[in-house]
């Protein structure tokens, strides 16, 4: 379709916009995305049944600009909403609408089914394309920070102390109002103002106590099994050395103790010992080491430690597609119960035991003290483990890690930009994760299959 002229006046023509399909290039990432979206069953789709309130947009329509924008690096809705206008690829994507930023956060938050479905189908088209085969997968997290301030932390001690210091204000207030009304004070108007922010205050270190009290609970309920098999084997001893008491697990919370008030899933961790505190999730990434570097299974935890997230990833990635041949994992994954039960299933690990195996391709190492094994490993299952690393083919088939995981956590946050979850709550980030994985494998994808 070629472009038309019409004519304002006798000396200046107006060019009329072309079909935005001429205006988009031909190999763009766009076409791809709409077609890799297009057959999702509307039916997993969280959107108004009703057809009346708000203008009504295909879901897959914004499935796919969510898609695009994040994996063009933008995040923000409201950003989006913007790139409807201004970017002539997102546009034709939306068929020229412009879904506000309220539809679009609403979309986002509501339809992490709909986006864990469209994650599973681009590694289906992966398979199809023969492209992708599952065989060895690298399992490695990343800490992304959250959204929320690490200085809006309080502990289980002190939300008790602001509890009642807001109770003791909140009770000389209202004096002062009953005061104040008696008087036809000015004063008066203004107090129920002071009165109310306090009310609010007090309710979240109430809530935050009480949230506290909770994890303690279900803390202590999942250690009781783990406590009554080790008063039994100590029971079973004989003789008077029977070992140490074997303690009850606590229901309470301790003291110091803390949690987020703006996002109280959401944890204080560090990346190393060199790094800052910050408030962040630990984003879990298993990652195809036979030459994709597609994400095949991704999860959220707040648990700054990776030791018992090794299973779940295969588990999720056997769940999703096949049952691995083997998996890498670094130290931090070191658990002889991980390994224990990779080997029942007959998937071959390859785990770092300690740090040093961590860099066995780093020949001049400039702060070996920094690496070297702060203790002595003194258990056989990863004894062995350290001594399959140490061999020729050990070393060979580990060296897959750091060039298959690494890179897909680089791409995220320095090439699409990724660095901050715009979503609270652990449930609404991990689907934000997936999403962000999603629009990675898309990216992928699309690379493979035009190279």
């Amino acid at each position: 379709m070629s472009a038309t002229y019409i004519t304002i006046d006798r000396k200046t023509p107006m060019l009329l916009p072309p079909d935005l399909r001429e205006w988009v290039a031909p190999d763009d990432m766009v076409h791809f995305v709409l077609e890799a979206v297009e057959g999702l069953p509307t039916k997993h789709f969280a959107v108004n049944r009703r057809g009346t309130g708000s203008p009504q947009y295909p879901p897959q329509t914004l499935l796919a600009l969510l898609v695009y924008c994040y994996a063009n690096g933008i995040f923000s809705s409201r950003r989006i909403e913007a790139a409807t206008y201004r970017d002539v690829a997102v546009r034709y994507l939306t068929a020229n609408t412009h879904p506000d930023h309220s539809t679009i956060c609403a979309f986002r938050r509501a339809n992490a089914d709909a986006i864990h479905r469209a994650f599973l189908r681009i590694l289906t088209l992966a398979r199809e394309m023969k492209i992708l085969k599952v065989g060895t997968i690298s399992v490695d997290g990343t800490q992304v920070t959250a959204n929320a301030s690490k200085y809006k932390n309080v502990s289980y001690d002190r939300a008790g102390e602001l509890d009642r210091q807001l109770e003791t204000d909140i009770a000389e207030l209202m004096k002062r109002a009953e005061a104040a009304d008696a008087a036809d004070d000015e004063e008066g108007q203004r107090l129920p103002e002071d009165i109310a922010r306090r009310e609010k205050l007090r309710a979240k270190m109430l809530e935050a106590r009480r949230r506290l009290e909770e994890s303690a609970r279900k803390r202590a309920e999942s250690e009781q099994a783990a406590y009554e098999e080790k008063v039994a084997r100590r029971a079973g001893r004989k003789g008077s050395a029977k070992g140490r008491h074997i303690k009850l697990p606590k229901d309470t919370p301790d003291g110091g103790e803390q949690i987020n008030l703006t996002d109280p899933d959401s944890r204080i961790m560090r990346k190393t010992k060199r790094s800052e505190y910050g408030q962040r999730y630990n984003a879990q990434a298993a990652v195809d080491a036979d030459g994709t570097q597609m994400v095949l299974a991704s999860r959220v935890t707040n648990c700054a430690s990776d030791a018992n997230e090794l299973v779940p990833a295969v588990q999720a990635v056997t769940e999703t597609l096949d049952k691995p041949s083997a998996a890498l994992a670094d130290s931090g994954y070191a658990n002889t119960d991980a390994l224990k039960t990779l080997e029942r299933a007959r998937i071959d690990a390859y785990v770092a035991v300690s740090r040093d195996e961590n860099h066995t391709q780093r020949r001049y190492e400039f702060r070996p003290e920094k690496h070297a094994s702060a203790k002595t490993i003194t258990n056989a299952r990863l004894l062995d483990m350290r001594e399959k690393l140490r061999t020729d083919a050990g070393r060979k088939m580990y060296a897959k890690r750091k060039k298959t995981v690494e890179p897909v956590f680089g791409i995220i946050k320095h090439v699409m930009g990724f660095r901050q979850f715009l979503l609270r709550g652990l449930a609404n980030v991990s689907g934000e994760w997936e999403l962000v994985c999603l629009a990675y494998n898309v990216k992928r994808l699309f690379r493979l299959k035009t190279a």
